[in-house]
């Protein structure tokens, strides 16, 4: 991708960002709090299948 068309995507992004968020806000909100509960739970998913690994591997 060229940095033109790399920062023209980016500028479309956050102009759709600003607009659902001044449009529906408690959609937004809803939106990114269900977001970071994927996001965490697969982090702590990650987290106990490493753990799990390292401890089948050394015992």
């Amino acid at each position: 991708m060229t940095a033109t068309l790399r920062k023209g995507l980016v500028l479309l992004v956050i102009v759709f960002a600003g607009y659902y968020i001044f449009n529906d806000p408690s959609g937004a909100a809803s939106f990114s709090k269900q977001a970071s509960s994927h996001i965490w739970d697969g982090l702590v998913q990650l987290f106990q299948s490493l753990i799990d690994f390292l401890n089948a591997l050394f015992s």
